[in-house]
């Protein structure tokens, strides 16, 4: 599943951004739960459900940063590197040639 990801570009980067905005979300949906609801248990409840993801986003995160690293020792190239190959090969229309 990891590879997957990789593979369709969502880096470690984002998903660290998404455990983030997990928390940050956790919290606003904690006092806006508190503030419509009027009940303090099910305020409660929805700022641990939305914040119960962050760990996830975070583990998936440091999986894809193994993903990252693995590929780039088996490939010799930095993602740098990659990402401009990448482009570079977008612009030949996906026909990569030798030494690009």
């Amino acid at each position: 599943m990891i590879r997957t990801l990789h593979r369709m570009g969502i880096r470690s980067g984002m998903m660290y951004t998404a455990g983030i905005v997990s928390v940050g979300a956790s919290f606003v949906s904690w006092i806006l739960s508190k503030e419509y609801e009027g009940d303090l248990a099910r305020a409660d409840r929805w700022g641990l459900f939305v914040g119960e993801w962050a760990p996830t986003f975070f583990a998936m995160g440091v999986a894809l940063r193994i993903e990252e690293t693995r590929d780039e020792v088996m490939t010799g190239r930095t993602g740098e590197e990659r990402r401009q190959q990448d482009r570079v090969g977008r612009r030949l229309g996906g026909r990569m040639t030798a030494g690009v």
